[in-house]
């Protein structure tokens, strides 16, 4: 029996949600699987460093968030970083490689991919290590010449892979793995119905930003949306007291965290929502188009910029346009159905099935 080491990181549930979706895949091909988060089962004062500092940079401070991943998207710095630091979190990587014994390695972590290829250049491990960009424009910190074989979610991603240096015939645009539910083409025509319907998402954190689109929505008989306010109760309290009459008239439902996610995703028409890698990804695969009003410098600006360019999502500058938007997708059925045709295209080589057989290929692949 094959196995497979999955590697991921607790900043943001993006990743974890992705090393989940690939183990029960995995595991429904005959893997024998172990999926490890690099901070939280090697130190906990590790995982709380960075997790948490993740969390307050993200969240507190986003500008200096941003102006930090700007400047570290450079490939001198990452070898530095990868080659000098997190000597605890190597090491006892390394001891779980070696006591799991994996013929593979994949990652959902993009610090996952500098430790391990430490590992590879001091010839410590033999396994074909995987990649997974888990956003729309790869960072330096992905790229290594240790990595076999990368998969990204767009073309697009593997062109700024490319760009720098990374060979194309490795890399492959199967998708930023999700649930296997998001693959189905359950979705009815909610067209048909008189109310357009939202779907309005903040990330697994909850954005306070749900709060300010919900105060400028014009919500009525005619359009209709579900917050969900992810592990913000406090949020998730706010919205149910100050909107207590459209709750009531059943214009607003308000949901915490949820595990039903392509379902309301199959209920709605459109989702307003942060761009995070993994809940866009959720998205083109259900092909429902998207209002981008919120977003962390980063990897989320650069996120919005690809789904804008291709067609697939409006940016909100003002949340004050946010109903003129919605009136332009609602009002216009052939600009919403060809947003709908462009994520169709994105996402027309999505398939965990092919990671999962590309790791087969490497795994019986000679080596050079």
């Amino acid at each position: 029996m094959n196995k497979v080491l999955i590697l991921t990181a607790s900043t943001g549930a993006g990743h974890n949600s992705a090393a989940k979706s690939l183990e029960e895949e995995y595991i429904k091909n005959g893997y024998e699987t172990l999926v490890f988060d690099i901070f939280k089962d090697t130190s906990e004062i590790v995982d709380t460093i960075v997790v948490d500092g993740y969390k307050v940079m993200a969240h507190v401070f986003p500008k200096l968030y941003g102006a930090i991943y700007e400047m570290s998207d450079r490939s001198f710095l990452n070898n530095r970083i990868f080659s000098k630091s997190m000597i605890i979190t190597r090491r006892r990587l390394y001891k779980a490689i070696q006591n799991f014994n994996p013929d593979v390695i994949i990652s959902t972590h993009p610090f996952a991919v500098g430790i391990v290829s430490a590992l590879k250049r001091k010839q410590k491990i033999e396994a074909k290590f995987i990649s997974i960009v888990t956003d729309f424009k790869a960072h330096f910190a992905y790229v290594t010449k240790y990595v076999d074989a990368y998969i990204t979610g767009s073309e697009y991603t593997k062109e700024t892979l490319i760009e720098k240096g990374v060979d194309e015939n490795i890399i492959f645009a199967y998708g930023i793995p999700v649930k296997s539910e998001f693959y189905k083409e359950e979705k009815k025509d909610n067209k048909k119905t008189n109310a357009f319907k939202i779907l309005l998402m903040g990330g697994s954190l909850g954005s306070k930003g749900i709060l300010k689109v919900l105060r400028e929505l014009n919500i009525n008989n005619n359009v209709k949306v579900i917050a969900v306010c992810g592990s913000n109760q406090k949020l998730e309290m706010l919205i149910q007291k100050e909107f207590a009459e459209d709750i009531e008239n059943e214009f607003l439902k308000v949901i915490g965290f949820s595990k039903e996610i392509p379902k309301l995703m199959d209920q709605c028409d459109l989702i307003i929502t942060k761009p995070g890698g993994l809940t866009t990804t959720e998205a083109l695969s259900k092909q429902i188009p998207m209002i981008i009003p919120f977003a962390y410098p980063g990897q989320e600006i650069e996120n919005t910029e690809f789904l804008v360019k291709s067609g697939v999502a409006m940016k909100s500058d003002k949340y004050d346009n946010i109903n003129t938007l919605i009136s332009i997708l609602a009002e216009n059925y052939g600009y919403y159905s060809n947003m709908k045709e462009q994520m169709k295209n994105i996402t027309s080589e999505y398939s965990i099935q092919k990671i999962i057989e590309l790791s087969e290929i490497y795994i019986n692949k000679d080596p050079c």
